[in-house]
């Protein structure tokens, strides 16, 4: 066991999830365990909170109150969108040294990965004893060596359960509709859509994602075959999804650029105007919607998937025993076994960082406009039970003045 005595630095970074804060109070619950540690702090707003010695000392939150703020959707100790280069984590360093932190857990995606890589080589250089450990933590499920991503089970939930409910309104009053789903780079979190369907007209009849190029040819033709074929179109699209030269189809829309200078994709609802005005000039199709889900995906109160939120405090637990018990760096991943279950390992900070998946190509169908079994089979168990959908089941009566 290790007997490096200090205190425990924890922070969130990045878009918030509905189970960041299990993970955050499994770390906080754990580390407290060992005599070794001396307190334990929490910073606000993330790597900001960091450099601007802004900290809370968990060490005296009651776990009553800890274990409601894991129920808790969003990031109980706030977020930034701060991108640290090699001088922002000089900073970070120097405030852990001053702190006598001896052990820095960073919640977030692949960004935060690269955080922890270079605040851990800038303790390495200067000799100074840090252990460093990145919790995995998104809805785009695009972080490199792991299964799946912690938050990605309840995003996703949300997404089948919106779209299943976007079907239910759509058979009643059919027409075209679409729903633009957040998802840059992977398209894991729109095709989660596919949950919805459980009879065979039911929809999303079209799922669109970043991974394959569409035209708008293609996508009038696919919206008509579906409408032809049942009266009505369901569609899921990414709001990264690119046109044949690669670029994403809604940044030739928008100007606004985030925190880190890239282009917002669905923020205006420019990109489902734009997918139903061609549907509307390519077709005689009249009703046609368009929703961008937006925010919504991320921290939805009441909508979480019971593996994930057990996942998401696994890992944050995880991540105190590597670095307190076993004295290792590195970023909490997850191994599928059997089917279905999880083991835990330690990857190395470098495999991590900066670069991100895509959803693989046996996940998506040759026609690029909807997804395979073998996706389905990968995010059932993510996202556990959906309500159950019935349909009136009643002979129809005969007709009398309206008989052909």
């Amino acid at each position: 066991m290790s007997t490096l005595q200090g205190k425990v630095l924890v922070a969130q970074g990045g878009g918030p999830t509905a189970v960041i804060n299990q993970s955050l109070i499994g770390v906080v619950l754990e580390s407290r365990k060992f005599p070794q540690v001396t307190r334990v702090y929490g910073a606000l707003h993330g790597v900001s909170g960091i450099v601007n010695e802004d900290f809370l000392d968990l060490t005296e939150a009651t776990t009553h109150n800890l274990e409601a703020v894991a129920q808790t959707p969003s990031s109980g100790m706030l977020s930034t969108r701060d991108k640290p280069d090699v001088e922002y984590c000089k900073k970070i360093f120097e405030v852990c040294r001053a702190h006598d932190v001896r052990y820095f857990f960073y919640i977030g995606g692949n960004d935060s990965a690269d955080t922890c890589r270079i605040v851990n080589e800038e303790s390495d250089k200067a000799g100074y004893e840090l252990r460093v450990i990145h919790i995995p933590k998104t809805i785009d499920n695009d972080l490199k060596v792991t299964d799946h991503c912690p938050g990605y089970g309840s995003a996703a939930k949300f997404v089948a359960q919106a779209f299943a409910g976007v079907n239910l309104d759509n058979r009643a009053l059919p027409g075209v509709y679409i729903g633009v789903v957040m998802g840059r780079h992977a398209g894991f979190l729109t095709a989660a859509s596919c949950l919805a369907k459980q009879y065979p007209d039911d929809g999303p009849h079209l799922i669109y994602l970043p991974e394959r190029p569409l035209t708008k040819e293609k996508f009038v033709a696919d919206v008509q075959a579906q409408y032809n074929q049942f009266g009505r179109c369901i569609v899921a699209a990414s709001e990264g999804i690119v046109g044949p030269s690669g670029k994403a189809i809604a940044a030739e829309f928008s100007g606004e650029k985030d925190a880190h200078g890239n282009v917002q994709l669905s923020g205006t609802g420019a990109l489902g105007d734009l997918l139903s005005s061609w549907v509307k000039e390519g077709t005689n199709i009249k009703r046609v919607r368009a929703d961008t889900l937006g925010y919504l995906q991320r921290s939805f109160l009441g909508c979480v998937s019971e593996v994930d939120q057990f996942e998401a405090r696994e890992v944050g637990e995880k991540a105190a025993q590597y670095a307190i018990w076993h004295s290792r760096d590195g970023s909490v991943s997850i191994r599928r076994i059997g089917d279905y279950a999880v083991e835990y390992f330690l990857a190395d900070l470098k495999d991590v960082a900066r670069e991100s998946v895509c959803m693989p190509d046996a996940f998506i169908n040759a026609e690029g406009n909807h997804v395979t079994e073998a996706f389905k089979n990968y995010v059932r168990p993510l996202v556990g039970d959906l309500p159950i959908m019935k349909r009136i089941s009643a002979p129809r009566v005969e007709k009398i003045l309206n008989k052909k």
